[in-house]
C-alpha cells in the first residue's frame, strides 16, 4: 500500500494558496508519493464522483423525455426537432466545458460548481412551467447544458492530482455517479409523470440536484494548482495526424450511442412490444449497465492502454445497433438496452484518456482535452437530432431501419478509425501497450 503524503508536512511541496503565485508545483523527488491504492484515495473517488454524477445523469435521461415529448402532451413537434433539445443540451455541457476548464486553472473551482448548481436547478424549474417547445429548448436545452458543463470539467480535472496510478480505474470509478444519476432521475421521471404530472415531476428532479449537489461544493478542494492557465487553442493539434484520427474516431462513435440513447425508449413503444409507462424503463436498463462499461475498461486499460481497449468496445457496439433491427419482442429490445449500455459507454469513459495518451507534451493536455470535447459536441448534434431526421424522412412513417442502420454503421466506422490510429501508433504488434 503507498504511503498517504501529508502536504502539510512536506515544506518542498507548494500548496495551493492565494499569496503563492507558484503553487502547484509538485518536485520530482514527490511525485511518486501523490496517493494511490489506499483508503484516502477510495475517499477522494467518492468525493470527485459527485459533481458527474448529476449533470450526466440528467443529460443521458433525455431518451425518456423525448418519449413524453413524442405523446404531444406538452406540444406538437416532429422527433428531428424535439432532438434538437436534447442535442443542444448536451452539446453545451462539451462547450461550456472548454470554456471552464480555463477558469478551473485559475483555481476557481467552487464558484465553477456554484454557477453551475445554480444554472442546473434554475433550468430545471423553468422547465416546469414551459408550455412551448421554444421555452423547453432554452430551458431544457440550453440552461440546463451550461450548468452541465460547468460541472463537467471539475469533475474529471478535481481527481487527477490525488492519482499517480490507475488514473484510469479512477476516472471510471468517478464516471459511475453519471450512471447512477441515469437510472435514479428516470426512475423518478417514470414513476412521477402520471401521478403529480409534467410541471411537479421536472420541479422535483430540480429539488434533488439542489439537494445533492451541495455536496461536492463543500468537501471537493484543488490538491494543486495548475502550474499555469491553459490557452484555448492550441494550433499545432490541427498538426497532430493520430489526434485529430482520434478526434474523428470519437466523433462517429458518439453519433451512434446518442442514437439509441435518445430513441430506444421510443422505439419499444412504437413497435408495440412495450407499454408506454414500461419502455420509459429502457433508459435506466441502459444506464445500469452502463456502471459496468465506465469502471471495467478503463481499470483494463491501465495496463493495456486506452487504444487497446476502445477498438474492441466499437464493434460490438455497432453490431448491437444494427441487432435492433432483428429485434422482435420485449426481451429482445431489452438485451439491447443492456449489451448497447455497457459497450457503448466506453465512448464515455476512455476519450480522457486517449486524449492524455496521445499528448506528448503534457502542459497542453487540459487545451488538447478541452478542444476534443468541444468538437466531440458536434457529434451529439448529428447522432440525437441527425438519427432524428432520418426516422422521420418519410412523413407516413417512421423509418426505424434507416435509423438503426445510421446508428450502426457510424459506431463500426468509429471502430475501423481507432483499428486504424492503433496501426498508425504500434503498427502490427499485437501485445504493444497503446
Amino acid at each position: 500500500m503507498s504511503r498517504i503524503m501529508d502536504i502539510d508536512s512536506q515544506p518542498n511541496l507548494k500548496c495551493l494558496s492565494d499569496s503563492d503565485p507558484t503553487a502547484g508545483t509538485v518536485p520530482e523527488t514527490q511525485k511518486a508519493t501523490v496517493p494511490n491504492d489506499n483508503v484516502a484515495e477510495k475517499q477522494d473517488q467518492g468525493q470527485t464522483s459527485h459533481p458527474g454524477a448529476p449533470p450526466d445523469g440528467i443529460v443521458v435521461t433525455f431518451g425518456d423525455y423525448q418519449n413524453f415529448y413524442e405523446s404531444g402532451q406538452l406540444f406538437a413537434q416532429t422527433s428531428s426537432n424535439i432532438s434538437w433539445i436534447g442535442s443542444i443540451q448536451t452539446f453545451l455541457v462539451f462547450a461550456t466545458g472548454a470554456v471552464a476548464g480555463p477558469i478551473f486553472d485559475r483555481g476557481q473551482l467552487r464558484p465553477l460548481l456554484i454557477v453551475g448548481t445554480f444554472c442546473l436547478v434554475f433550468g430545471h424549474m423553468m422547465l416546469s412551467l414551459c408550455k412551448e417547445y421554444w421555452q423547453a429548448l432554452l430551458a431544457q436545452g440550453s440552461m440546463v447544458g451550461i450548468g452541465a458543463g460547468c460541472l463537467f470539467v471539475p469533475s474529471l480535472a478535481v481527481m487527477q492530482p490525488y492519482f499517480s496510478r490507475h488514473l484510469g480505474l479512477a476516472i471510471g470509478i468517478a464516471a459511475t455517479g453519471s450512471s447512477i444519476g441515469g437510472v435514479v432521475y428516470p426512475v423518478i421521471f417514470i414513476n412521477l409523470i402520471d401521478r403529480l404530472g409534467f410541471g411537479w415531476t421536472v420541479r422535483i428532479m430540480g429539488f434533488v440536484s439542489l439537494g445533492t449537489l451541495p455536496i461536492p461544493i463543500t468537501i471537493s478542494k484543488m490538491r494543486v494548482k495548475p502550474a499555469g492557465v491553459r490557452k484555448m487553442f492550441d494550433l499545432s493539434a490541427f498538426f497532430d495526424g493520430p489526434y485529430l484520427l482520434c478526434i474523428f474516431a470519437c466523433f462517429l462513435g458518439y453519433t451512434g450511442c446518442y442514437t439509441a440513447f435518445y430513441y430506444i425508449s421510443l422505439y419499444g413503444k412504437m413497435r408495440g412490444w412495450m407499454s408506454p409507462h414500461a419502455s420509459l424503463y429502457l433508459v435506466p436498463i441502459l444506464n445500469s449497465s452502463s456502471i459496468l462499461g465506465r469502471t471495467i475498461p478503463n481499470w483494463v486499460s491501465d495496463w493495456t492502454g486506452p487504444t487497446n481497449v476502445v477498438i474492441p468496445g466499437s464493434f460490438p457496439t455497432g453490431v448491437v445497433l444494427l441487432c435492433n433491427l432483428a429485434v422482435r419482442s420485449e426481451a429482445g429490445i431489452i438485451c439491447t438496452a443492456i449489451f448497447t449500455g455497457f459497450s457503448s459507454d466506453i465512448f464515455i469513459a476512455t476519450p480522457p484518456l486517449l486524449f492524455v495518451a496521445l499528448t506528448k507534451d503534457k502542459s497542453k493536455i487540459g487545451t488538447r482535452m478541452g478542444m476534443a470535447f468541444a468538437l466531440l459536441g458536434l457529434g451529439v448534434l448529428t447522432g440525437g437530432s441527425g438519427s432524428g431526421g432520418v426516422l422521420q424522412r418519410n412523413p407516413d412513417h417512421l423509418d426505424w431501419t434507416g435509423t438503426w442502420t445510421y446508428g450502426g454503421v457510424f459506431t463500426l466506422g468509429s471502430g475501423v478509425c481507432f483499428l486504424i490510429l492503433r496501426i498508425w501508433l504500434a503498427g502490427l504488434r499485437i501485445n504493444k501497450r497503446v
